[in-house]
């Protein structure tokens, strides 16, 4: 069974390095749907390996400059505590494993399906924020920190219990508060937050107990060279091909996990 994880995370890798989006999306599913695996199992090595593989993006981002430090922050305030505060929640309730099960896949089923109407939407969003004058509509600079936190709050809730929102969800919700940012800080703002917020949220699922590592080191085994291609025929992908169809894919994974 190994080598099929393996070759998982290469397809995901491969998938991620074309067009950008998280893991998360696409490799819990897999897991769930495919090979059986345990809701909460899926999602806790999941965090770990999205830590693990958006660590060389974060750091090439921020060797560029791509990155809005402040935003970061912001985001960070909202997003570190909610995930702690999921996982002390989650330990607390000490569910029985049909009802986590039951949460975990309910949560992600909303997470892909969201994430899917986002990939749809982000072109919308973008041109929304354009006015006619050639102005941007854009929250009062006294609202943007607590909107920023309270975005934080949600993908850090999203994310510890379905792995799903730091990717696209995050990425479109920046889009959203910040219209004058441009394209490549939003991207590497994003996955610099992503990056310390699934290591949080993962080892946190670590002290539950919901983390595989034999799993784990498959699915790298795979997702690094798998990353690594993927990113190099980037450029060769057309965008308005590959963006409905992920979404497509998204929803019909996100329609198939609510009706599980």
């Amino acid at each position: 069974m190994d080598w099929l994880y393996t070759l998982s995370g290469f397809l995901v890798g491969l998938i991620v390095g074309v067009t950008g989006v998280g893991g998360g999306s696409l490799m819990t599913p897999l897991l769930v749907l495919l090979f059986g695996i345990s809701p909460a199992t899926a999602v806790g090595t999941d965090l770990l390996y999205a830590s693990l593989t958006k660590s060389l993006g974060g750091w090439v981002n921020a060797r560029r400059g791509s990155v809005e430090w402040k935003v970061v922050g912001l985001l960070s305030l909202g997003s570190f505590p909610a995930a702690v505060m999921t996982i002390v929640l989650l330990k607390y309730l000490a569910l029985d494993e049909k009802t986590m099960r039951s949460l975990v896949t309910s949560v992600l089923s909303v997470a892909l399906l969201l994430t899917a109407s986002a990939l749809l939407l982000k072109s919308w969003i973008k041109q929304f924020a354009q006015r006619k004058d050639g102005k941007v509509y854009e929250l009062h600079h006294r609202h943007l920190p607590a909107a920023t936190i309270i975005t934080g709050i949600i993908v850090g809730m999203l994310v510890t219990i379905s792995s799903v929102g730091a990717g696209v969800l995050g990425t479109v919700a920046l889009l959203f508060l910040y219209p004058r940012m441009p394209a490549v800080k939003v991207v590497g703002t994003d996955i610099v937050h992503a990056v310390p917020l699934t290591a949080v949220a993962g080892m946190g699922h670590m002290a539950l107990g919901t983390v595989d590592f034999v799993l784990l080191g498959s699915l790298l085994l795979g997702s690094l060279p798998g990353i690594y291609i993927g990113s190099h025929l980037s450029a060769k992908v057309p965008e308005a091909i590959l963006r409905p169809a992920l979404a497509a894919m998204l929803l019909i994974i996100g329609t198939r996990m609510a009706l599980n």
